[in-house]
């Protein structure tokens, strides 16, 4: 254990003396800043999330390799401004989760996950600069589904959900109802109910302990592939998707589907 412990910390202490060397002899890396860095890094963690997807392990450690590039970038950044440094990131990591993990590093007793999480949530909310209020921690910027669904992560872990996941899908009909009822209200009243239909479905899934933003991955995959192999085979026969019948795109569509299960 101690040599692999010894390993890890010697490929970390590269990682920092070759970052030290290109940000001062590389024309490219010296320039950057973190406002430039800022998107890259949003690339980077899109594509690792795509790695993570598919499984990829070998794919998954070049993502991570690319995302920790930008982690000790940013220190460096913040070591030349006067600010931080990678010894402060790791340190206020660590404070936080030992911190955030008093039924580990105290006496606080817990019987599963659900409560942790619970004790997480308050624990930040009482952090000296920790977020102010219960969603104040969810960023603006989060894609729509993956906000959706960490607000009501954190509303449940101050006790605001439903006592029985069941009764969830009451609410699910209800939105369902009103959004078919806004349809002829107007634009503006039919997208308001579709991001409530959408918002209750997410809801569910969640209590359901399915991560919606992962299935809806998964569903897309699947529609790519079985539109892919009805364009193939539209192709194939000599014809464009624009001169097929809806029909004969529902047969190629449902041959995707079988082949499938025979997977």
């Amino acid at each position: 254990m101690a040599n692999k412990r010894e390993k890890e910390l010697a490929a970390f202490e590269r990682l920092l003396d070759v970052l030290d060397t290109v940000r001062e002899q590389c024309p490219w890396d010296k320039k950057q800043t973190m406002e430039s860095l800022r998107p890259q890094t949003i690339e980077e963690t899109y594509e690792l999330s795509e790695a993570i997807l598919k499984k990829d392990m070998l794919d998954i450690t070049k993502e991570l390799g690319d995302l920790l590039l930008h982690v000790v970038f940013y220190a460096r950044i913040g070591k030349e401004l006067g600010q931080f440094d990678i010894s402060d990131v790791c340190n206020k990591l660590c404070d936080k989760l030992i911190y955030r993990h008093p039924h580990i590093y105290g006496d606080v007793k817990v019987k599963d996950a659900e409560e942790v999480l619970g004790n997480w949530e308050q624990l930040k909310t009482k952090e000296k600069d920790g977020n102010k209020t219960v969603l104040s921690g969810v960023p603006e910027s989060l894609p729509s589904v993956i906000k959706a669904y960490r607000i009501q992560e954190k509303a449940r872990a101050v006790g605001f959900d439903w006592e029985k996941k069941e009764d969830v899908w009451d609410k699910v009909e209800e939105e369902l109802g009103e959004l078919r009822q806004a349809l002829g209200e107007g634009a503006e009243r039919a997208k308001e109910e579709v991001g409530d239909f959408i918002f209750s479905v997410i809801n569910a899934s969640r209590l359901y302990g399915i991560d919606p933003d992962t299935a809806l991955e998964d569903t897309c995959a699947k529609f790519r592939s079985r539109f892919g192999y009805v364009e193939e085979h539209t192709i194939k026969q000599g014809k464009s998707l624009k001169d097929m019948k809806l029909s004969d795109m529902d047969k190629l569509w449902n041959e995707a589907k079988n082949l499938e299960k025979k997977r």
